[in-house]
């Protein structure tokens, strides 16, 4: 490289920092860049960076499962070197191998309740049925109580007690 090119080049380092560096795509198509370690003009040392440039751009047509979790796990840092496509499809095998067996031991353990249940070996469960709810003024009731009733014109304040205190002020 000749020196006009070398001068060229450590200004634009200086000024904005190195380029972004492409370590791999997914198999929905996503981009996966860091930018290395450096140190800015003021001597500011930038740890690395790492991003993921999208096929999906707005934030609205994001969903649960568009970038595979081990791409994830290095954009956060949380691995050191990026994953490989063998590991991602590895990986995603085992996830899928875990669901069907997760699937079938729950239906046996459906049956097995199933046996329990009709040999009476266990209690089938006990389905609560909640009738109103306790904030209402006649929880548990099928209608609100009469008490208090209006008097229209005859009613006098503070001369009504509820039914049961045996306490009447006059």
């Amino acid at each position: 490289m000749s020196r006009p090119w070398q001068v060229l080049r450590a200004l634009r380092l200086r000024l904005l920092g190195p380029a972004k560096e492409l370590v791999g795509t997914d198999q929905f198509g996503n981009k996966y860049y860091r930018v290395p370690k450096h140190e800015t003009r003021a001597g500011q040392i930038i740890q690395e960076r790492r991003f993921v440039e999208a096929i999906n751009r707005q934030a609205y047509q994001y969903e649960m499962g568009d970038f595979p979790i081990e791409w994830e796990a290095w954009i956060r840092k949380k691995r050191q070197d990026p994953p490989t496509i063998e590991e991602i499809l590895r990986n995603e095998n085992y996830r899928e191998e875990m669901k069907q067996k997760i699937k079938e031991v729950s239906e046996k353990d459906k049956l097995l309740q199933a046996k329990e249940y009709k040999e009476g070996l266990v209690a089938e469960p006990v389905h609560t049925h909640v009738k109103g709810h306790a904030s209402a003024p006649y929880y548990g009731k099928k209608e609100p109580s009469p008490d208090p009733a209006s008097t229209a014109s005859t009613f006098q304040p503070g001369s009504w007690m509820p039914p049961g205190s045996g306490v009447s002020v006059r």
